[in-house]
């Protein structure tokens, strides 16, 4: 007697379906895809410094060069008034947010078509690409921030006592700089134009922004208006909280908001065209 046992290997299928409920940002799938996180931003890095003599101190020489000239041309020839402290200090305080916001706004914008092999290819949440192109711009914020404390001491300064809200100014900043890139990255892949024109714009922005001159500067009338550049308040709080210097909290308030408002309007823009990049891109 002879018993016949038909067994087959068991098979475990793996449907990614997406979800009916739309929703603004998943952190669980972006925790379980860390590694990719990690992966892009250290290839990024990589790739940013290879084959440079100078590599990391290209983030150091760019914001000391810049600050050099805006106090040549501002702070003596034209005389511009810097609130008490010492110009190419309070040039600097300027510089280095926004250096970082104008680096991280560019990289996110053209992160998604320079990624576009990933994004066709395999599957991981789309969002971890614009995201892993700001941490690259985290670098150049702490070098940055190395030598606006370096010269600090150089000038005989010390920190302002409130230098303990500074971590919280950047926050607000890096959320301003990933809502505009997440959205302009997502419109990028359906007008590529828009990668065209964010450099451009940058620019311009640039001087709406109190980098090189104070913000009281603006008169009242138009403050609130001339507010709503995020990174307005985010300069004058750095400035407040590193020098000492009268901040506008009025100005700092609608910043803020600003900031907050440009996050949920980019994770919204990116939820709702992500089913659609890659027979977009």
């Amino acid at each position: 007697m002879s018993v016949r046992t038909d067994s087959q290997p068991a098979t475990v299928e793996t449907v990614i379906d997406p979800s009916r409920k739309r929703r603004l940002i998943d952190l669980s799938a972006l925790w379980r895809y860390r590694e990719v996180l990690f992966f892009l931003a250290w290839r990024d890095f990589k790739v940013k410094y290879r084959q440079t003599y100078l590599g990391v101190l290209w983030a150091l020489l760019q914001p000391l060069v810049a600050m050099s000239v805006f106090s040549v041309f501002f702070g003596r020839l034209v005389g511009i008034s810097s609130n008490g402290a010492p110009y190419p200090l309070f040039v600097l305080c300027g510089l280095v947010p926004w250096n970082f916001f104008s680096r991280a706004v560019g990289s996110m914008t053209g992160s998604l078509v320079s990624n576009q092999d990933l994004v066709k290819r395999i599957y991981f949440p789309r969002l971890i690409i614009p995201v892993s192109a700001m941490v690259t711009c985290l670098t150049d914020m702490i070098v940055g921030l190395a030598l606006l404390f370096a010269a600090l001491l150089v000038f005989g300064s010390w920190p302002a006592p409130q230098v303990l809200f500074l971590p919280l100014f950047l926050l607000v900043m890096a959320a301003s700089a990933t809502g505009l890139g997440m959205a302009l990255s997502a419109i990028n892949v359906r007008f590529r134009d828009v990668g065209y024109l964010v450099p451009f714009s940058l620019q311009i922005v640039l001087f709406m922004t109190p980098v090189v001159y104070p913000g009281n500067l603006v008169p009242h009338f138009w403050r609130p208006l001339y507010s709503l550049n995020p990174m307005v308040g985010i300069v004058e709080a750095v400035r407040w909280s590193v020098l000492g210097t009268p901040a506008d909290w009025v100005m700092i308030s609608i910043s803020t908001l600003s900031s907050v408002a440009l996050l949920v309007a980019g994770l919204a823009i990116f939820s709702k065209s992500e089913r659609a990049f890659p027979d977009l891109i």
